[in-house]
This record gives structure tokens, sequence and C-alpha cells, in this order.
């Protein structure tokens, strides 16, 4: 008696194809899984350790997602990136939460003398062989004249005991300053900077403003340093 064997691969002649397909598409399923868990790593990693002073740009982000779209489609992502926006709005909520009561170099004019103590800054756009503060009281005369001589690109600190160029003590209050940096005889952009110290944060939009007292508030992206 002959043997008949069921052989559907023989029967059915798109058998083979369609099981190579299936393991070519769960391969590619596989493969953009991982490409997405590569990339959701990578993301989370940047917002975690992104500079609390330079935090990454939204349109940064979106352009990043825009390039995995175009892998696996946006609408995949949509309920992690949410998940990612929240966690990233909560730690930046811890960050400046951290700065109440710290003291902050913001851009302004003002130079607080107390105690017979002021402090302030100067943010230089690139390097330069003379920079000069001016301290001017409420008449705009200037009491008290500061050079810093040559000085490279970015935050420079710097204090004043209180004393005019005459070297008598001024009366506690609020003063204005005003910088002056060249190179090569041409003028440099600098920007005075004014202290302040964090009372409280107020929440605006989708960030923060730091409350710093009299000086009013600012945006948490307009912090140069910490003190």
């Amino acid at each position: 008696m002959a043997t008949v064997q069921n052989n559907n691969s023989v029967n059915d002649p798109y058998a083979a194809i369609n099981g190579n397909r299936n393991s070519n598409a769960s391969k590619k399923d596989s493969e953009m899984v991982q490409q997405e868990d590569r990339f959701l790593k990578l993301l989370t990693t940047q917002l975690r350790n992104q500079d609390p002073l330079n935090p990454m740009d939204n349109a940064q982000m979106t352009s990043q997602l825009a390039q995995m779209s175009t892998v696996s489609g946006i609408e995949k992502l949509n309920a992690t990136l949410n998940t990612l926006v929240d966690s990233f709005g909560d730690n930046q909520s811890m960050q400046a939460a951290s700065m109440i009561g710290k003291s902050v170099l913001v851009p302004g004019t003002q130079l607080e003398l107390n105690k017979g103590l002021g402090y302030g800054g100067v943010s230089l756009s690139e390097n330069a062989d003379k920079l000069k503060i001016e301290i001017k009281d409420s008449t705009g005369k200037v009491i008290q004249t500061q050079d810093l001589g040559a000085q490279k690109a970015g935050v420079i600190n710097f204090a004043w005991d209180g004393k005019d160029d005459a070297g008598v003590k001024a009366p506690d209050g609020v003063y204005k300053i005003s910088v002056q940096a060249l190179r090569g005889g041409e003028k440099v952009k600098a920007d005075p900077l004014q202290v302040g110290t964090v009372s409280a944060l107020v929440r605006s939009g989708g960030g923060f403003l730091l409350d710093l007292g009299a000086l009013g508030r600012v945006g948490f992206d307009t912090v140069q340093q910490i003190l």
C-alpha cells in the first residue's frame, strides 16, 4: 500500500514564501524595537545629563523625534514621549527648587553694597586686552573704577570693598555698574551682571521664573552663574 504524505509546502506553493516573508517581517519588527529602545535610552540620557543652565532646545528634541518617525512612526512614541517630557519637567522643577536661597549672576546693572561689600560680574563675548568697571551712585557720578586688565571670554566676577576712588567708605545701598572691554583698541561686547538671591520660584508658562526680591523676576535660562 502506498503511503500518502501530507506535505503543505508541496500542496501550497506559497507556504514557503509566506513563511519566509513572516520571518523577515518579524526580524524587521525586532530590529525596529531595538532601534526605538536605543533611541529612547539616548534621549533619556541626554535629558538627565543636560546642563540646567543650557537645557536641550525643544526644536532639537523635535528634530530627533522626526528622524525617528521615518523608521517606525511617531505615533508609537507619543505615550513614551509624554512620559519623558513630564519627567523632564519634574527634573527641571527639582533643579530650580534647589536654587532657592542661593545667589546667582543674571544680566543687570544693579550692585548692592551691604555691610561695606558688593559683588557683580561681567559677561565677555570674546577675549579682551582691557576690562574696566565703573561703579556709579544714584546721580550717575562715578565713585569707583576697577581696571581688571586682560580677561578671557566668559563670566568674570568682581568684588567691591565699598570705598570710592579716594578711599572713602560709601554708604550701603544700591549702585549702578557699567563695563567697557577693548581688544586692540576695538570694543568687545561686554554685559554687566548683577547678583541676586533666589527667594522663590514662580511657574510661568512651561517653565519657571526666579524671584530675586528687589531685583524682580528673571527666567531660569538667564542665570549666568550660580554662586
